[in-house]
């Protein structure tokens, strides 16, 4: 198991010759996931995305009706056509090459900076033609401005022809950008046709006046999308595909067109008999599927307007305590933004982190919607009726949950590992499970715990790789289903979270490169059979210290060699005489119960790392798991020859 240490570069091998300066649109070629995500599947439509978001712009800021989308008949080219005002293809004053060159060539170039061109756009970062070039194995530019037809082709990133002129006295205006993706980037180039009818069509709903063409040339499909009732046909269209009833027939519509400077909003909402609250968010257009600070917003105004209205009209409930979760569910809500210069978490725009949307979104909506309410009482009495039930049958669900624990608590406690040294408490909210590397740790940790709310499971070597054997083989193994057993909610298509009798899964491992290796095949195992608990957030790794330092009468407790490092720079730092020793733990079970209590054990002073797989990392994360711990020995070896370079030292 390689262990990488941080090894300063010796002064005489470090030079001017090996600093790296990557040219034009070779960073996006060199690290693609900075631009697009990723190079699976959602990096390679995301290519799409982009040039379709320039083309929308063009609708959004009054100056295109229409965009055609062909997939051509190789599965793998698609072209992006609209009848906007065409890319600029006069010299830039500057550069001294046609602008549509210095717009598909150099990042951070466009028309969207200054406000002057788009009023909003959803591409600010400047980047989105540029990136699509860089990743393309061709990608030609057709662009009709003053009556002329104009043309210039390139191959990842670069020119391959000069802007010339196709053909005079032409109609119209308007840019169509031809691209193939190049499989020398991409895992695959072959494009899902029904991906992108979705997304193209949701941009007709967000733009009522937008007509959208698509054409499959290998099916020999042609789709219109057209959808003059806007976000309130969309919001129909989810509580539909949602297969939910309402709790009353209309919804509620504001459009504000000046909620600040540079800031309008359009945002359109139900409540539902649905079990959970569903808000789906855009900023000009880009859907934001981490949401943001403007989806933040309209929660805040939901919550603060149903509160106050059950409050000022007297409809609450005594012992019956109004959740922020309980007002917003069942709400089904569509949220446009229109901002002039939204800054995003990551090129992908995902995520919306202006924070004064926030405030701006909130304060506007409340009012509005406080108003709304007061004016229509059988709507608000219908949505005060749902948000009661919802809290009732949370209350109910916590007391059903409970009484069921504490009668089976006994009862259940029979059957668990013999090696369980079990808390007091029954209570799962407060009780910790740690699964502890080897009998001598765990002698540790059993007298370092709060015996009322922390249980130890020791483990005894490496357990099994559960991506490598059989079901069968994996549940019938003593030590994994040990922790089945004692966490008691079952596994697999059984697995029933309300039996979970700890609420914090942990983790702990010598802080080595052995530890690491159990915890990874720990990890694995909870992922493929146990993985509500992963989604659910109950599951943690502990981070016992490495380094113990002792200093100045002080003791200082490290992770690592770079934070151990860290400390000995900031005590010398602080007093260059001082007297400083270094202990470097040989694992769990060479530590006094009090040493782990303190350092790992009390939550107080400890420190976890919950572990969870993010929407957008879900893909990845599977990948990772059946790559490096599956059968298939190919993509360790590949992964291995590619970090190769970055390991300094190896633990053997």
């Amino acid at each position: 198991m390689a262990e990488v240490q941080n090894r300063p570069v010796a002064a005489d091998t470090y030079t001017g010759a090996d600093i790296q300066v990557l040219e034009g649109l070779e960073p996006v070629r060199k690290r693609p996931g900075m631009y697009i995500g990723g190079t699976g599947k959602a990096g390679l439509h995301h290519l799409v995305w982009e040039i379709v978001d320039n083309a929308v712009d063009e609708a959004t800021n009054g100056y295109a009706t229409q965009i055609e989308v062909v997939l051509h008949r190789d599965g793998r080219t698609v072209s992006v056509s609209d009848n906007g005002r065409g890319i600029p293809v006069d010299k830039h004053p500057t550069k001294k090459v046609p602008a549509l060159q210095v717009i598909l060539t150099t990042l951070h170039a466009g028309g969207k900076f200054d406000g002057s061109s788009y009023v909003t756009s959803g591409g600010l970062h400047g980047v989105g033609s540029s990136v699509v070039n860089a990743l393309s194995e061709s990608l030609v530019a057709q662009v009709k401005r003053d009556g002329k037809l104009y043309e210039q082709r390139y191959a990842r990133g670069l020119p391959v022809s000069k802007l010339k002129t196709l053909r005079q006295n032409v109609r119209g205006s308007g840019t169509t950008i031809t691209f193939t993706p190049d499989p020398e980037i991409f895992e695959t180039t072959d494009l899902d046709a029904e991906t992108i009818k979705g997304n193209l069509e949701v941009k007709t709903y967000l733009n009522g006046a937008l007509r959208i063409v698509f054409k499959d040339e290998k099916a020999g499909e042609r789709v219109e999308y057209h959808h003059e009732g806007g976000i309130v046909e969309y919001l129909d269209h989810l509580v539909k595909e949602a297969e939910t009833r309402r709790v009353h027939p209309d919804p509620f519509v504001i459009r504000q067109d000046e909620l600040a400077d540079g800031l309008r909003t359009e945002i359109c909402f139900v409540w539902t008999e649905a079990p959970r609250e569903q808000i789906t968010s855009f900023v000009n257009g880009i859907p934001t599927r981490d949401g943001g600070t403007h989806e933040q917003g309209l929660k805040d105004g939901v919550t603060k307007a149903v509160r106050n209205y059950i409050e000022t009209h007297d409809l609450g409930q005594r012992k019956l305590e109004l959740t922020a979760d309980d007002v917003r569910e069942g709400l089904v809500a569509v949220v446009n933004l229109y901002h002039v210069d939204p800054q995003f978490q990551g090129q992908t725009k995902e995520k919306l982190n202006n924070p004064e949307v926030r405030s701006a979104v909130s304060g506007a909506f409340r009012t509005e919607f406080e108003q709304y309410l007061n004016a229509h009482p059988s709507t608000a009495e219908a949505i005060v009726a749902r948000v009661i039930q919802a809290a009732k049958a949370r209350q109910a669900s916590r007391a059903a949950a409970s009484s069921v624990r504490r009668k089976s608590a006994v009862s259940h406690r029979l059957n668990l590992p013999g090696k369980l040294a079990d808390c007091a408490s029954t209570d799962p909210s407060e009780s910790e499970l740690f699964v502890v590397e080897g009998d001598s740790a765990g002698g540790s940790a059993k007298q370092g715990r709060d015996r009322t709310t922390q249980a130890i499971l020791p483990l005894r070597g490496k357990v099994l790789n559960a991506e490598q054997a059989t079901k069968a083989k994996v549940l019938a193994n003593k030590e994994l289903s040990n922790i089945v057993d004692a966490l008691g909610c079952g596994v697999g298509e059984d697995l029933d979270l309300t039996k979970l009798r700890y609420h914090k899964l942990i983790l702990l491992m010598d802080a080595d490169a052995d530890g690491l290796h159990i915890a990874t095949l720990l990890l694995t195992f909870l992922y493929r059979y146990l993985r509500p608990l992963v989604d659910g957030g109950y599951v943690y790794v502990a981070q016992p210290p490495l380094f113990r330092v002792d200093a100045l009468k002080e003791t200082h407790w490290a992770l690592d060699e770079a934070d151990r490092d860290k400390i000995v720079r900031r005590i010398q730092k602080k007093n260059p005489r001082t007297t400083i020793e270094v202990q470097r733990f040989k694992g769990l079970g060479e530590m006094m119960p009090q040493t782990l209590n303190e350092t790992t054990l009390d939550p107080a002073k400890r420190r976890l790392l919950r572990v969870t797989i993010p929407d957008d990392a879900r893909v990845a994360t599977e990948l990772a798991i059946s790559d490096l711990m599956g059968k298939d020995a190919a993509p360790r070896f590949r992964f291995i020859m590619e970090q190769a370079a970055t390991v300094e030292d190896l633990d053997v």
